[in-house]
């Protein structure tokens, strides 16, 4: 007899590359389904091992997800070295550059997409991106940020960029959603500049 989330000794599906199999079919599955049509025996299903492996190497469905979409955002996760890598008065203009591309890019853009969505319907999936951003992302941003109450600002020139995409690529607004990304870094770079350096 063995306990729940432990897999069968022996079983084919345990074998070099399971949990890599697993991690990339719970990225799939969370980002056509979103979160709350999501399962793990869906995610085993396309993964072809037994839900036990899958409770076996990750645990819950909050955990599992909280993996799938630290794979999902690994594009987005060079944000604050992109920001610092020059001059301070250029820190705008990387920052919106930096995310534009990763969202122009179809092969991110669609995963990235599925869990905005699932993060406006169901707050379980908020929270476990609201704290993998923070950790990532957020935290690091404003630790090398030179101005008054770091945090805040850079989650202000999060709150911008995460706004401008919504309009563009989810709600699909005119002309946002037509604009060149050089039009639209020309508008949003100042904006950025000012929260992230302005004292």
């Amino acid at each position: 007899r063995r306990g729940r989330g432990r897999p069968a000794r022996g079983s084919a599906a345990d074998g070099p590359g399971a949990r890599d199999r697993i991690l990339t079919a719970a990225r799939n599955e969370f980002a056509e389904r979103g979160y709350d049509k999501t399962s793990i025996r869906g995610i085993a299903k396309a993964a072809e091992v037994d839900p036990a492996l899958v409770h076996h190497y990750f645990g819950t469905k909050e955990q599992v997800f909280g993996a799938a979409i630290e794979l999902i955002l690994a594009p987005a996760m060079g944000a604050p070295d992109a920001v610092h890598a020059g001059s301070p008065e250029g820190a705008g203009e990387r920052m919106a550059r930096y995310f534009f591309a990763t969202w122009e890019n179809p092969v991110s853009r669609l995963p990235l997409l599925a869990v905005m969505r699932s993060a406006l319907t169901n707050e379980t999936a908020a929270a476990v991106l609201r704290g993998l951003i923070e950790r990532r992302l957020l935290m690091r941003m404003a630790r090398d940020l030179d101005v008054p109450d770091p945090k805040f600002r850079a989650q202000l020139a999060a709150a911008q960029i995460i706004g401008v995409a919504m309009l563009r690529y989810v709600i699909k607004m005119e002309p946002v959603a037509s604009a060149t990304v050089d039009e639209i870094v020309a508008m949003v770079g100042p904006t950025l500049q000012r929260y992230l350096t302005e004292k």
